[in-house]
C-alpha cells in the first residue's frame, strides 16, 4: 500500500491528505466530541449540561463543528478543485445539501411525533407549547409548508438547515479561494460583517425573527476552515509565534473568567461605545466577534500545543474516531434521542436522576450505532474489493468515510 502524503501543521504536526493508509484522526475525534457535546446540550435540565464547553467560554460545540467541517471540506476537495470543473463541484455540493435537507425533515417530523405522542399518552399538553411546536399546530395549513420550506424550525432542530446552506456555498468559496485565498477571506468576512450590522438573514415564516443560525454569518467560520486547510495542503504553515500563543491563551483565559464569573455587565459597557452588536455582543445567530475569536483561539492552541495535538491523534479503531467518522447518521440519531430525552424529562418534571441516566444511555446507544455503521462500512469495502479481484481488476482505494460525513460531498 502506498503511504499517504502528509502536510505539516507548524513544527512536526502533520495531517494526511489522500488515501486511508495515514488518516489524520484528530478531526474525527474532535467531531465526535462535538457531537457528544451537542447531544448533551440538547437535553437541557440535567447535570451533564453544566459540564459542557458553553459554560466555560464564549463559543460552544456548534462553532467547533462548523470550523472542523470547513477544514474537512478543504481536505475532501483540496487540489482536486479546478475552476473548469466548477459545475461538477456545484452538483456534488448541491446533492449533499439535499441529503442534509432530508435528514432535517426526518428529525423535524420525528420531533413533532414524539412531542405529540408524549402529550397524548401522558396527558401533558404543555409539551405542545415547547420548542416552537405550537405555531405549527395552531396553523397547520401554513405550518407544514413552512417546515418544508425551512421557514419555521423546531427548537434544537436548526443546525442542519444552516449546514445545508453552507454546502451550497462551497462552489463559490472554492472559486474565490482558487483566485486568491485573501479574496475568499475578504469577501466572506465582508458578508459576515454586513449581515451582522444590518441583520441580514433568512426570515421565519410563522413567527417573527430569523433563522436561529444565520448561514450568511456562519459561512465566515466555515470559509476560514476551508482556506486555512487548503493553504496547508499547498505546503504552507500556520503562523507560529510566542506572541500569538500568548494572545490566544490570554483570550481563552479571559473568556473563561468572563463566563464563569458572569461578567456580562462588561458587555453592556462595550455596547455603549456605539459599535454594532456583531462586534461587541455574544449573539449566536449572527456569530458575534467574541464567539468567533474564541473558537479560533482554541483551535490555534490545539494545533500548536504538541501535548494536546498528540492526545487527539488516536488509532482508527478508537471509539471516538469511529463516532466522528459517521457524523451525519450519528447527528440524526442523537437529535432524535435528545428529543426523546426532552419528553422524558418533561413528564418526569426534570427529575435529577432520570436526566443523567438518560443522557448516559443515549451516548451509549449512539456509540453502539456508530459501531454498527462501521461494521457495515467495512463489510461494504470487503465486498467491493472481492468483486474487483474476482473481475480481474485491482481494487480502487477510496477515502475511509467519503460520502458518509456531514461535511463531505
Amino acid at each position: 500500500m502506498v503511504k499517504t502524503p502528509e502536510i505539516t501543521f507548524g513544527a512536526g504536526r502533520t495531517i494526511a491528505t489522500a488515501a486511508p493508509s495515514k488518516r489524520d484522526t484528530r478531526l474525527d475525534v474532535l467531531r465526535g466530541l462535538a457531537l457528544i457535546t451537542i447531544f448533551i446540550n440538547h437535553v437541557p435540565g440535567q447535570i451533564f449540561e453544566h459540564l459542557t464547553t458553553k459554560n466555560y467560554g464564549f463559543s460552544d460545540a456548534a462553532e467547533a463543528f462548523v470550523l472542523i467541517s470547513g477544514i474537512a471540506v478543504g481536505i475532501a476537495y483540496g487540489s482536486r478543485f479546478k475552476i473548469g470543473a466548477w459545475f461538477e463541484t456545484a452538483k456534488k455540493s448541491t446533492k449533499r445539501a439535499f441529503t442534509l435537507y432530508l435528514a432535517h425533515m426526518i428529525t423535524t417530523f420525528m420531533t413533532l411525533a414524539l412531542f405529540l405522542t408524549g402529550a397524548w399518552l401522558f396527558h401533558r399538553p404543555g409539551l405542545l407549547c415547547e420548542i416552537n411546536i405550537l405555531a405549527v399546530l395552531t396553523n397547520p395549513q401554513a405550518g407544514i409548508p413552512s417546515l418544508l420550506l425551512l421557514g419555521h424550525q423546531i427548537g434544537y432542530n436548526n443546525i442542519l438547515p444552516m449546514y445545508g446552506a453552507l454546502m451550497l456555498m462551497i462552489p463559490i468559496i472554492l472559486l474565490l479561494e482558487a483566485r486568491s485565498p485573501l479574496l475568499a477571506l475578504a469577501v466572506s468576512g465582508a458578508v459576515w460583517l454586513l449581515s451582522g450590522i444590518f441583520e441580514i438573514a433568512p426570515h421565519n415564516m410563522l413567527i417573527e425573527g430569523y433563522w436561529f443560525l444565520n448561514p450568511l454569518s456562519w459561512q465566515f467560520l466555515f470559509t476560514i476552515g476551508i482556506v486555512g486547510m487548503m493553504h496547508v495542503r499547498r505546503g504552507g504553515k500556520l503562523p507560529q509565534h510566542p506572541l500569538l500563543m500568548a494572545l490566544a491563551a490570554g483570550y481563552v483565559a479571559l473568556s473563561f473568567a468572563w463566563v464563569v464569573g458572569q461578567l456580562w455587565g462588561i458587555g453592556n459597557t462595550l455596547a455603549s461605545l456605539g459599535l454594532p452588536p456583531v462586534i461587541t455582543g455574544f449573539d449566536k445567530t449572527f456569530l458575534s466577534l467574541p464567539r468567533l475569536l474564541h473558537v479560533l483561539a482554541l483551535t490555534y492552541l490545539v494545533l500548536n500545543i504538541n501535548a494536546i495535538s498528540s492526545l487527539l491523534r488516536r488509532p482508527e479503531d478508537n471509539p471516538l474516531v469511529i463516532f466522528g467518522r459517521h457524523s451525519l447518521n450519528i447527528f440524526v440519531a442523537g437529535t432524535i434521542l435528545a428529543m426523546v430525552g426532552q419528553v422524558v424529562l418533561y413528564i418526569n418534571n426534570g427529575d435529577k436522576i432520570v436526566g443523567p441516566i438518560f443522557v448516559a444511555l443515549g451516548v451509549a446507544i449512539q456509540f453502539a450505532y456508530a459501531y454498527h455503521l462501521e461494521r457495515k462500512r467495512k463489510l461494504g469495502k470487503a465486498s467491493s474489493a472481492n468483486a474487483a479481484q474476482s473481475g480481474g481488476m485491482r481494487p480502487v482505494t477510496v477515502s475511509a468515510d467519503r460520502g458518509r460525513n456531514m461535511d463531505r460531498k
